[in-house]
């Protein structure tokens, strides 16, 4: 094992008989550093990882791994996990060589669970918006908005009702286009002000949440999770819990 991952592993009990499926979770802060990962003193785990880890333990189906070095990305140790997950900023210091073997880890059928910021990361690599669907542009709203559920089928929004409200910050998208991703969630138009200054997308058309396929892998991500009161939201945490599950091929 190497760098922080080695440190820190949580989840299922020790001494099962067989490996359970592993998620690398990853919270490195190139840019912006959001409140809820970060660590209150290190190595303790920040509210996101706590957070994960605790659905990782109460599911009994996966356990979870805390990465923050890019080391954890050579090639060698991300082939002892089935699915990653990103709450990201900025332009991480992996290298080409670890860049390389995300992608290549997620097109060969490995998991790929993106949260909030982690459409605002490695904006200077095209492969990586492929990969997720689309960049973070600005966040025109912070406040108490409607969500829409347009998919309630999927097993990470299925729990959801038609719409629900939270206050969280809402973020739009470029390089994004429904025609690429499949959309689980969007903003109401109806609870915001999209005639704001900040509103750059000309077809008002602001997607929440989405999954797709790359290569053979599967991708889910969500914008929300800015705010520490959303973490706290069981409606929330079932939703990352069972995005996990599905990127993990479980449900």
């Amino acid at each position: 094992m190497r760098g922080a991952a080695a440190a820190l592993v949580l989840g299922l009990a020790a001494g099962c008989a067989q490996r359970a499926p592993r998620v690398l979770v990853c919270t490195l802060s190139a840019g912006f550093e959001h409140e809820v990962v970060r660590r209150p003193s290190p190595p303790a785990p920040s509210i996101v990882e706590q957070a994960l880890a605790d659905l990782a333990g109460g599911s009994g189906g996966f356990e979870v791994e805390l990465a923050r070095e890019p080391a954890d990305f050579e090639p060698g140790n991300l082939a002892r996990f089935d699915a990653v997950l990103f709450y990201t900023t900025g332009e991480l210091p992996l290298s080409g060589a670890g860049r390389a073997a995300l992608f290549g880890f997620v097109s060969a059928g490995g998991g790929f669970v993106g949260v909030h910021s982690a459409t605002d990361t490695f904006h200077d690599v095209p492969e990586y918006g492929e990969l997720i669907g689309g960049y973070f542009d600005l966040h025109p709203w912070h406040q108490e908005v409607n969500v829409k559920v347009e998919d309630r089928n999927f097993p990470a929004t299925r729990h959801f009702p038609p719409t629900f409200t939270i206050t969280d910050e809402i973020y739009q998208f470029k390089n994004w286009s429904r025609d690429r991703v499949k959309v689980l969630m969007s903003l109401d138009n109806n609870s915001v002000d999209v005639t704001k200054k900040d509103v750059r997308r000309a077809d008002k058309d602001f997607a929440v949440a989405w999954y797709r396929q790359y290569g053979k892998g599967r991708v889910f991500y969500c914008s929300l999770g800015h705010r520490n009161s959303v973490w706290d939201r069981p409606d929330i945490q079932k939703m990352w819990l069972e995005a996990m599950r599905w990127a993990l091929g479980q449900n």
